[in-house]
């Protein structure tokens, strides 16, 4: 199924963090905090200001990001859990 956001939000799939520490431990999933990286996989068209002009997205898909930790709403889409959330919930692009 294709999804596309609507205005300024964007769809993102998060990337897995890592299963073992810097020590070598490896980290059970119950312990293991959602990661707060992910990839964007799909973004809306932009919102508008006040003169119906619109404002174009800062990210695009593909884009590798960094994300608020409580930022998004989860949801599913053909068995796939992502997450959809407003552009101005992510905090920068890595490179």
């Amino acid at each position: 199924m294709a999804f596309t956001p609507l205005h300024d939000r964007v769809v993102v799939r998060r990337l897995e963090g890592d299963e073992k520490t810097a020590g070598g431990l490896i980290i059970p999933d119950a312990a293991k905090e959602k990661p707060s990286e992910g990839q964007i996989v799909s973004v809306g068209a932009g919102a508008r200001d006040e003169d119906g002009d619109r404002i174009s997205m800062d990210v695009k898909a593909g884009d590798k990001v960094l994300f608020g930790k409580w930022s998004g709403t989860e949801i599913k889409i053909d068995g796939e859990d992502l997450l959809i959330m407003k552009e101005s919930d992510i905090m920068g692009i890595i490179a």
